[in-house]
């Protein structure tokens, strides 16, 4: 299995039948704005090289972004998340342009490979354990695939939460106690990789202050810094 078989396999699942309801009625309903377009409503995969050292691991695609255009972070209202991930990757040399909009518009990763703790759009962006632990599989096979990965910037809580939770299903020695997310940390773990943490950039956090453009900003000049003076030896 490739990274490649792995997002095929993820845009075909229907393991969460409440999720599969709810993406399809997302689709089949849209809001005015998007009127007339057709949806993705399928699991959206993830995006990048199969050798980038950078991963981003998020919460979960939006109803009218990712879930409406079939690509991560891609699509969402003005001021959306996928507006500021993509300034910042492409402001710090991870991508090819500052917007992502909509499949085919010249969007592409450098170095650097999105996923997500959940592969469907959950209701109120609140997927269920049961969920997140059917979507995990996916995840564990890609960190087992993703042999370059220098660097992880965890998008949330769930997203930090998911990566170690994968890590130590794979037998990696997370540490203990367990690392606690807060933003703007950065943990350095025994199988060669540097985790770093954000408040994810949604609209709740970015509108009420709580993450500042700076702030978000900082953690990818981090990201950069540290991946400039890494080594491109085989992960441990």
């Amino acid at each position: 299995m490739d990274v490649r078989g792995v997002q095929a396999r993820i845009v075909r699942c229907r393991r969460c039948p409440r999720l599969v309801v709810h993406r399809q009625a997302v689709a089949a309903a849209p809001p005015r704005r998007f009127q007339g377009e057709t949806y993705w409503g399928r699991p959206v995969p993830s995006l990048g090289p199969p050798t980038a050292r950078l991963l981003l691991v998020g919460l979960a695609p939006a109803a009218h972004g990712g879930n409406r255009t079939g690509r991560m972070f891609t699509g969402d209202a003005s001021g959306g998340s996928g507006e500021w991930l993509a300034r910042a990757l492409h402001a710090h040399g991870f991508a090819t342009q500052p917007t992502s909009r909509h499949r085919g518009d010249g969007f592409d990763l450098v170095d650097a490979y999105i996923t997500a703790a959940i592969h469907c759009v959950p209701p109120d962006n609140r997927p269920l354990p049961i969920e997140l632990r059917r979507c995990a599989v996916y995840l564990r096979e890609e960190l087992a695939l993703l042999r370059g990965v220098r660097v992880v910037v965890a998008l949330g809580r769930i997203g930090f939460d998911a990566y170690l939770g994968a890590a130590g299903e794979l037998g990696w020695s997370v540490p203990r106690p367990r690392p606690r997310f807060a933003h703007g940390a950065a943990v350095d773990l025994p199988w060669g990789v540097t985790l770093l943490s954000t408040y994810h950039p949604s609209r709740q956090n970015t509108h009420t202050g709580r993450l500042t453009w700076p702030m978000f900003d900082a953690v990818f000049a981090d990201a950069r810094r540290r991946l400039s003076k890494k080594a491109r030896e085989p992960r441990r």
